[in-house]
């Protein structure tokens, strides 16, 4: 009998086509939440001007999406764990693809905002999924890369609201580029289909057959036995709740510490995608101007977001995130500023590669610190408490625009969080994830009963 770790043949498999898929699928994913979450803030000046809305209560509208998206993010991130992970993401899918499309049908304040919570549940809830499955079946060696390289599509989301947006509003209204994003709904069935289960879910609902289906793609160098039995890490076999599990073996106070740093960084992120092209629009510049300014901020995002990975996968990813978070603190109380144009579309791109592209790094590191077993719930209840600092954004921000105070303050309200960021992401104790620990139980395979690729994987 052959006790295989799947745990540590992830962690050596070398890439291929098998990654490929799972990378394609989350990224597609990821690329419509973001058009889902951007396109509220692209639309947010006609739908002020259609409804007659004033600047406060359009903070109001936008939250509603991202107050859906702090409960979306702990309970459909923390039942995935116990449904499995498949169903959890087609039922986000569901709910931001169809009531994202049903805000489109709104025509007063209180039904959009209605729709956009439904939404949002949706939408928080897709993003803890996601990164644990990338962050699973990621070989270690790249793990950091493949988890921002996917969450990029998070930009590439938000850039294709921006582009697509543009033309949609001026031609059909704010109306269309809401109902746009009802398409995704038709992928559930091809990623119900083509993306692989977790494997702790598998083992623990004991459906090993399809396990070993997966683990022989995801390392061909293994080849399935009847007798063969499957292990965990010995983290993943702690008993108590999910959310228990957050806080054993000295992860509390790390655990706080993400908590911090995700809320920070969601009140920086939510506030420069819900009110840039407002601000810019205040500040002189045509809405044509102002949505390129978004642009600008999600494609500095998809960069910031694959440098972090590149980075992170090479240093110490606690500190390529406190650099980031440096940069967040620098380049947005800039934005403030008079300053030529080329160095604001700079100073912009900047802004969103260490605000969006850093919290994409953030997500990273949290998948990389829970173990597999809890890893939505870990991902899922940072993302979630986070979330209220989404909320608070674009009220704040809001109320600030609302007070017509000068330009420089309005940003530099931005960037107040990044400092606090720094410091508690600096105070996470990186001895204590899951990625760094000792206490991994080592498969004990007998070297001739594996082929040499699979049984060098097992004792590494």
């Amino acid at each position: 009998m052959r006790q295989i770790d799947v745990h540590k043949l992830s962690d050596g498999a070398r890439f291929n086509g098998f990654h490929g898929r799972v990378l394609f699928w989350c990224a597609l994913i990821i690329i419509c939440d973001g058009y889902d979450l951007a396109v509220a803030g692209i639309a947010l000046p006609s739908i002020m001007k259609d409804m007659g809305v004033s600047a406060q209560n359009a903070g109001f509208m936008v939250s509603s999406a991202l107050f859906g998206m702090m409960f979306g993010a702990i309970f459909l991130g923390t039942i995935a764990d116990k449904i499995g992970r498949r169903k959890a993401i087609a039922i986000c899918i569901l709910l931001f693809s169809v009531f994202t499309a049903a805000a489109g049908f709104a025509r007063d304040p209180y039904t959009f905002s209605a729709m956009r919570f439904l939404a949002g549940l949706g939408i928080g809830g897709v993003m803890p999924n996601v990164v644990a499955q990338m962050t699973e079946y990621s070989p270690k060696k790249i793990r950091s890369t493949m988890v921002t390289l996917m969450f990029s599509g998070y930009a590439v989301g938000g850039m294709l609201a921006a582009l697509v947006g543009k033309g949609l509003i001026e031609a059909y209204g704010w109306s269309s580029v809401f109902l746009a994003a009802g398409l995704p709904v038709l992928l559930i069935p091809f990623i119900l289909k083509s993306l692989p289960e977790s494997m702790p879910f598998l083992i623990r609902e004991n459906r090993l057959d399809e396990l070993k289906s997966i683990v022989s793609r995801m390392a061909p160098g293994y080849r399935p036995d009847a007798q063969d039995r499957f292990s965990l890490p010995s983290a993943d076999k702690a008993q108590g709740a999910p959310i228990g599990k957050l806080f054993q073996d000295g992860r509390g106070f790390s655990t706080v510490m993400f908590w911090i740093t995700f809320f920070m960084c969601l009140f920086m992120v939510y506030a420069l995608s819900s009110w840039l092209t407002k601000l810019m629009a205040s500040a002189g510049y045509s809405l044509g101007s102002a949505l390129t300014f978004v642009l600008v901020l999600n494609f500095g995002a998809m960069v910031g977001a694959v440098g972090g990975g590149w980075l992170a996968d090479r240093f110490h990813i606690k500190h390529v995130l406190v650099g980031m978070y440096a940069l967040a603190a620098v380049s947005i109380t800039l934005l403030g500023y008079k300053v030529p144009t080329e160095v604001l579309f700079l100073l912009v791109g900047l802004a969103g590669a260490s605000t969006i592209g850093t919290q994409i790094v953030t997500y990273a590191y949290a998948g990389q610190f829970y173990p597999m077993s809890v890893r939505s719930t870990g991902i899922g209840w940072a993302s979630g408490v986070g979330r209220s600092g989404a909320i608070l954004a674009p009220i704040v921000i809001g109320t600030l625009v609302g007070m017509a105070l000068p330009l420089e303050q309005n940003f530099m309200a931005i960037a107040i969080p990044a400092v606090i960021a720094m410091a508690a992401a600096s105070m996470i104790n990186h001895r204590r994830s899951a990625s760094a620990s000792h206490e991994e139980v080592s498969a004990v395979v007998a070297p001739d009963s594996l082929p040499r690729s699979a049984a060098a994987m097992a004792r590494d």
